[in-house]
């Protein structure tokens, strides 16, 4: 039976704790345990963050370089090992989270990269009079203590995107993962170990909103890493206190089909990124304006790349849709694929449900106050949405809470320059989704999206804190 436990303090914790059982949402068998933290653990795992802080900070770094390399290079060895844990924790099919295990070992690997890239700089003071006689120079440091706390559609690599830029900046860190998917942070967190990570450089803590509270408010945490949904970072920012908050939450992502678009990639593209893991992740392609003009064709060609989507098993290598995370989540998506229907939508293909399994979903024109459009739907289900001029289609897609990311299909560079600069978004992808990140690019979105970026180069900055050294020359 696999176990899941807090570490604290350089040790496995593996008793008199609530045990709760860990179900695969596909088959519902039970395939390990978790050990839930008490509020003495986290407050000792508080305490042993606080007091190695400085030991961390100490560690060269090259060091931090070489320990987060060997732990890519030990994640590259047990490839398949972390993928089908995933898959069997998750339900996310097997083609899936391997290329999330490659996302994760690249995301070590350009962590260990920019630890040795904390450089600041010179600057001459004689740009005033009274520093004629004066230089400063800046350094990153540390900020101490990083609280990373994680969800559970992308476990490995969000995890990965955390805690390497906080080691390679030189904080101890704290991990909270998702209660879903505890068993893959806790094969993580032995790899790391096994690469040479400090015993006391990190520490990991199970639970729920309880065990969060009590980190994020505690004033030893520096920095508090959160990646999950609004109501959650709205709780985080009331607590949290005089500490920065970077927060990486959801969107119900646009993309754009122009007239003069080639409909056979846009259709092939919008089939794979809107329904890759059960459409759970923030970036999912959800809300799909297509002009008015090539509405029917493009709707045909979607539906018929849906159509060879492979539903099942998601430890089988073939399979395209595993399910979601559990059967609450697909009963909700259910709901919202009823109201819109009950409002207007048009059902294209899909809307059936077995189990945790929601079977990929096309809607036709729901209405715009409709949560398939307004909302985030974090499951499979993508919405056709037909519009007149470009810039209906820019202001609807920016008739959002969210910006994260966005897509656009077309064949015009002034058209793409324009939509470009006028969606109100985080990143824009030119003739292809807004489900498209690599992970060493900078990722966050503006509004309700979040606030800061992820990608260890950026996620470093955030991590750190600049610091100025004077020197005044003697006359």
């Amino acid at each position: 039976m696999r176990k899941a436990q807090p570490y604290i303090n350089g040790k496995w914790i593996d008793s008199n704790r609530q045990i709760v059982p860990v179900k695969s949402p596909y088959s519902g068998e039970v395939i390990g345990e978790q050990w839930f933290s008490t509020a003495e653990d986290v407050e000792n795992a508080l305490k042993s963050a606080y007091e190695a802080k400085k030991e961390i900070a100490r560690i060269p770094s090259y060091e931090r370089a070489k320990i987060l390399k060997k732990a890519a290079m030990l994640l590259e060895n047990e490839k398949e090992k972390f993928a089908r844990l995933i898959s069997l924790e998750l339900g996310k099919p097997l083609k899936n989270t391997l290329d999330e295990v490659s996302r994760s070992i690249e995301t070590l690997e350009q962590s260990a990269e920019e630890a040795k890239r904390l450089m600041g700089e010179t600057i001459p003071g004689d740009a005033s009079k009274r520093g004629t006689k004066a230089m400063a120079m800046t350094f990153r440091v540390p900020v101490g203590v990083v609280a990373a706390i994680t969800p559970f559609n992308a476990p490995l690599n969000l995890i990965c995107h955390k805690i390497g830029p906080a080691f390679a900046a030189g904080n101890s860190i704290i991990l909270k993962p998702a209660p879903q998917t505890p068993l893959i942070a806790t094969e993580l967190l032995k790899l790391l170990l096994e690469a040479g990570f400090p015993e006391r450089g990190i520490n990991m803590v199970l639970g729920g909103v309880e065990v969060g509270q009590q980190i994020v408010k505690d004033d030893r945490v520096n920095v508090i890493s959160f990646t999950g949904g609004v109501v959650a970072s709205r709780n985080i920012c009331e607590l949290a206190g005089m500490k920065k908050v970077l927060l990486e939450l959801g969107g119900n992502a646009a993309t754009i089909v122009h007239e003069d678009a080639d409909l056979q990639r846009a259709a092939a593209l919008c089939a794979k990124t809107g329904y890759s893991n059960s459409g759970q992740s923030c970036i999912s392609v959800q809300r799909i304006y297509v002009h008015q003009s090539v509405v029917e064709p493009f709707t045909q060609l979607l539906k018929e790349e849906v159509a060879k989507l492979k539903i099942g098993d998601p430890l089988l290598p073939d399979t395209d849709v595993g399910c979601l995370v559990d059967e609450m989540a697909a009963e909700r998506v259910m709901d919202w694929i009823e109201e819109a229907l009950k409002s207007g939508a048009k059902l294209i293909f899909g809307g059936k449900k077995h189990g945790a399994t929601v079977e990929p979903t096309i809607l036709l024109n729901p209405p715009k106050h409709s949560k398939v459009v307004c909302q985030e739907v974090f499951g499979p289900v993508v919405s056709i949405i037909p519009y007149q001029t470009i810039e209906e289609a820019i202001e609807e897609a920016n008739d959002s809470s969210f910006g994260l990311q966005a897509g656009l299909f077309t064949n015009q560079i002034d058209l793409a320059y324009k939509v470009a600069h006028e969606l109100e978004v985080g990143g824009v992808v030119i003739n292809g989704t807004s489900n498209f990140r690599l992970d060493h690019w900078p990722y966050g979105g503006v509004k309700n999206s979040g606030i800061g970026r992820e990608g260890p180069r950026y996620a470093i900055e955030e991590m750190t804190e600049l610091k100025m050294i004077v020197f005044q020359i003697p006359e």
